[in-house]
């Protein structure tokens, strides 16, 4: 087996992630040991483990190399316009987001990122990536400032209402193919549904009970 000692970092790195999109991709993550994947890219046992820390790092480095280039571009320019001062298009975010989701589903690789994105994140865990697009933070800064009269508790809420809707619609479950029973509804239904969730009006407060 390889040494890791002989190997450049990024090399090594880029190998156990090859050789995990390979095994996800055709046995199914759960499946899956870290051993296989350190026996896979041709190393010893303790590879992932020592570039990575544990299997959930090695999965979030996996998805922020798959996804991150998916959604940058999009996203960076509505955040930009909104760093200079503008208000976000809540609609234009939500096709920014969905539109990816949906060219990712018609794919056996895309539908096993979005699968292993679902299976890491709707438990309720937050991933340990580097990015921050990989967190709730950028989306409901943009959110915020698309709807002031919300307050940041609202905001949280709706964001994290939208996400695990998307999850939920385009990484719960594993199809076979993209005409499969259970397919997503169409880009445009998903995004005219997250904008109307979004950009409702503010919820009144809760009255306050009567005094005796």
């Amino acid at each position: 087996m390889a040494c890791m000692e002989n190997d450049p970092q990024g090399s090594t790195r880029d190998r156990l992630l090859d050789a995990a999109e390979r095994l996800f991709l055709e046995k199914g993550a759960d499946r899956v040991s870290v051993r296989a994947i350190n026996a896979a890219a041709g190393l010893n046992p303790g590879a992932a483990h020592y570039h990575f820390g544990s299997r959930e790092g090695l999965v979030t480095a996996l998805l922020e190399r798959e996804l991150l280039p998916v959604w940058a571009d999009g996203l960076r320019t509505i955040a930009d316009r909104c760093g200079a001062g503008g208000a976000a298009d809540i609609g234009e975010l939500a096709a920014a987001i969905v539109g990816p989701f949906d060219e990712l589903w018609r794919t056996p690789k895309g539908r096993m990122l979005c699968h292993l994105l679902a299976r890491s994140v709707l438990p309720g865990r937050r991933m340990p990536a580097a990015s921050a697009w990989f967190g709730p933070a950028p989306f409901e800064v943009m959110l915020a400032r698309a709807m002031p009269g919300l307050s940041a508790r609202e905001v949280a809420e709706r964001w994290r209402l939208a996400f695990t809707l998307l999850l939920e619609t385009y990484g719960r479950a594993l199809a076979p193919s993209p005409d499969a029973a259970g397919a997503p509804p169409a880009a445009a239904t998903v995004a005219a549904f997250l904008t109307a969730g979004l950009t409702a009006p503010p919820t009144a407060p809760p009255a306050a009970p009567p005094t005796a």
